[in-house]
């Protein structure tokens, strides 16, 4: 075949264009994103009626089935490996979800795999695990009560995701484990955080529930008290929250640290964190505390986790009250934490937000089936036995005649056939009489086990009778929660803390009270000289094109309002810069405050208390007047958004303790003068005021300041009845 010649070749320009087409939205997210959004929520994310997600369902089941649940341990490698036949992920996310399930991690109140090895630790994110070659496992006894029954048709058998074996849809739990297991998942647009409570607490609860339907969630609260976790610690007990819990699924747990005082090492042993924080993000801010001069009771904080356990160690200085520095520590770090609770559930398939009643509610009704579909098994099992022995009770008749038809017989395919017009019965019992051995075909063998007929029809007597009885089905689930119970309750590890003195005052260190005087320049440094000092200090330095703004006189114990060209406030105390003198350039404050790179302090106001009002005025003439109770709160808050208004660019900002009269300067040369005591207050930071002054397009304010007595000779002319006003000029 003859090549092309170049100028034959088909270009891009030749192909003809794609023409567009419409594609509504809506029937792209319906078609491409929805099926991938119910896949996560479905299958990955968000834990069923059983307390499980698949992936811890995959993995148990796979050691069920090695063997793992009675015999020795073996190497996790192994495990991840037999596990991928279930579950396609990859082995590291594999061993991951092992990790968590297993006794070394501390995760779970009831761990269901037993571990030998490093398996890492639920408080802490440092502490790595080992690689799955070095460790070993095996199901831990508690699996018993998860699997019994999966043998026995308790529960739906699926196809894995090639269609080479089967595994189970739910797991047949005989007691309540989505609430004893805490459990997290993140899925798209959905989120589930289950927390765990005691297993002897919920196994009661829902034994009360079994027995009166009708059972307030008032009630079920006096039995089931409150979530419980591994990690112990207290938990701050309240009614509402918990009736929110119970009845919603929606809400939160307040978790304390536990500790000891050691008086004769004068040291603090935290031994006890809550479950939602660990101790990396713990000490960090312990350190950062005492770097920064916000905890000198301190002297030096240990991590000091051994075999033992956990210890967090802080050695405090000599007269400090522990309980005073813990109160302090609680309201200012992760020793006191929330952990929120959203209990969203997989109901057949069906993401639902439910309370503890309604879960429990609903795992009734999952394990009434699974003890339906066990019960009809072993029924299934008996009528099949009791219809062979009945085949067999028809040989014990006559049995030469048994032996005649076998050996008379010429054709093997004929033998069944021959049985079953021979006593009358059935092609099943003819299979099961062809089958036994010659020596058994005495009277003696046969007798024996004719004798289970009358056992075996009580048996099925008495099953029938539990099936159509919900009563007599409810009693045996009652029994197995009794028995759960007796075996694996140890007690609650979370203490509940009942009343818990929240008004504790923080020991508090004594600021000194001195004049100070505070010098601050255009390119932000600051410094602070005692006043005393000023007489022998010498010229201020400064760095080269920066200017020093106007000095303020306070008090050492004053506190400081740093207002940013971005719209924020930054909140600091004068204490907390070091006295200095006149010969150093002093501290950057946006540095200090690690503001933003291109943030830059605009007005600096000094504050007592929160009284008087912050006045704004606007390049675009309009001015606003905020209370200073606005920038108050409640707790130590370092930086506030929305300190004033974005809408136009700030001309100048003034702290003022009472009303007064300010003059406002236009790029035009007017002035104009306006009392503050005209202009209603506002408690929105960011508001944009009253238009002040009126100005043409080409102008714009460019400051403002306080009126001083004599400022002007004439100064009714700058004074305006209404506003906005055009201000005037000054005379010559």
């Amino acid at each position: 075949m003859a090549r092309k010649k170049k100028s034959d070749q088909i270009t891009f320009d030749d192909l003809p264009a794609a023409l567009p087409t419409d594609q509504p939205i809506t029937e792209t997210i319906e078609k491409n994103y929805m099926p991938y959004v119910m896949s996560v929520i479905v299958s990955r994310a968000i834990p069923e009626i059983d307390g499980f997600k698949p992936s811890h369902r995959k993995l148990l089941y796979t050691m069920y089935k090695m063997g793992l649940l009675t015999g020795g341990r073996t190497k996790s490698a192994n495990i991840v490996g037999q596990t991928m036949r279930l579950n396609p992920h990859g082995d590291a996310a594999i061993y991951e979800t092992m990790v968590r399930l297993t006794r070394g991690n501390e995760a779970l109140l009831h761990p269901f795999v037993d571990s030998k090895g490093s398996f890492g630790k639920q408080y802490s994110r440092d502490m790595a695990y080992a690689a799955s070659r070095y460790t070993e496992a095996k199901l831990d006894p508690i699996c018993a009560e998860i699997f019994g029954g999966i043998d026995r048709d308790a529960v739906d058998l699926v196809p894995n995701y090639d269609n080479t074996t089967t595994e189970p849809a739910l797991l047949p739990t005989s007691f309540p484990n989505i609430l004893v297991s805490a459990n997290m998942g993140i899925a798209v647009g959905l989120q589930s955080q289950i927390c765990s409570f005691n297993l002897g607490e919920v196994c009661d609860g829902t034994i009360a529930v079994l027995c009166d339907p009708a059972l307030s969630s008032d009630e079920l609260m006096d039995i089931i008290k409150a979530p419980d976790f591994p990690g112990g610690g207290g938990l701050i007990y309240n009614r509402e929250q918990m009736r929110s819990l119970f009845e919603t699924g929606r809400g939160k747990v307040t978790l304390r640290s536990r500790y000891v005082y050691d008086k004769n090492a004068g040291c603090i042993e935290i031994v006890e964190i809550p479950y939602s924080t660990s101790i990396e993000l713990i000490f960090k801010k312990l350190t950062d505390m005492i770097k920064e001069g916000q905890l000198k009771e301190v002297t030096d904080v240990r991590d000091e986790i051994d075999l033992h356990g956990f210890k967090l160690t802080l050695d405090i200085r000599r007269g400090t009250d522990p309980d005073m520095l813990m109160a302090k520590l609680f309201k200012k770090t992760p020793l006191q934490d929330d952990f929120s609770c959203n209990f969203n559930v997989l109901i057949d398939g069906e993401p639902r937000l439910l309370g503890v009643r309604a879960i429990i509610d609903e795992w009734i009704k999952f394990r009434m089936k699974c003890v339906s579909r066990t019960l009809n098994f072993d029924l299934g099992k008996k009528c099949e036995k009791l219809h062979l022995l009945l085949g067999l009770g028809e040989i014990l008749l006559d049995i030469d005649k048994a032996i005649k038809i076998v050996r008379e017989t010429e054709k093997d395919s004929d033998v069944v056939p021959n049985l079953m017009a021979g006593f009358g019965i059935d092609r099943v019992q003819a299979e099961y009489i062809a089958e036994i051995k010659l020596r058994h075909l005495n009277r003696e063998y046969i007798l024996k086990r004719i004798k289970d007929i009358e056992q075996l029809e009580n048996e099925i007597v008495e099953l029938e009778d539990i099936l159509s009885s919900k009563n007599k089905m409810k009693k045996i689930i009652i029994k197995e929660l009794e028995q759960v119970t007796k075996k694996y309750d140890n007690g609650r590890k979370s203490e509940i803390l009942y009343s818990v003195d929240e008004s504790v005052e923080e020991e508090t260190v004594e600021i000194p009270d001195y004049p100070v005087t505070l010098f601050i320049t255009e390119h932000g440094y600051f410094k602070k000289i005692k006043t005393a000092n000023l007489r022998m200090s010498g010229e201020q330095k400064i760095k080269e094109g920066d200017t020093l703004l106007p000095e303020i006189e306070c008090s050492n114990k004053d506190e400081l309002l740093f207002f940013t060209n971005q719209c924020q406030v930054y909140k600091a105390k004068v204490d907390d810069f070091a006295d200095t003198k006149a010969s150093v350039l002093g501290e950057y404050v946006p540095g200090k405050l690690e503001m933003a790179e291109d943030e830059q302090v605009v007005y600096t106001a000094v504050i007592s208390d929160y009284t008087g009002y912050m006045i704004f005025v606007f390049e675009n003439g309009k001015l606003a007047k905020v209370d200073m109770a606005s920038y108050a709160t409640k707790t130590n808050r370092k930086k506030l958004i929305n300190a004033y208004s974005n809408k136009s660019p700030l001309a100048q900002a003034i702290y003022i303790k009472e009303d007064t009269e300010l003059v406002i300067c236009s790029s035009s040369g007017r002035m104009l003068l306006v009392n503050t005591g005209a202009i209603l207050p506002k408690t929105t930071k960011d508001t944009q005021g009253i238009s002040a002054i009126k100005l043409k397009k080409t102008h714009k304010v460019v400051s403002l300041h306080i009126y001083q007595e004599g400022e002007f000779e004439k100064a009714w002319r700058f004074r305006a009845k209404n506003l906005p006003a055009a201000g005037a000029l000054p005379s010559e």
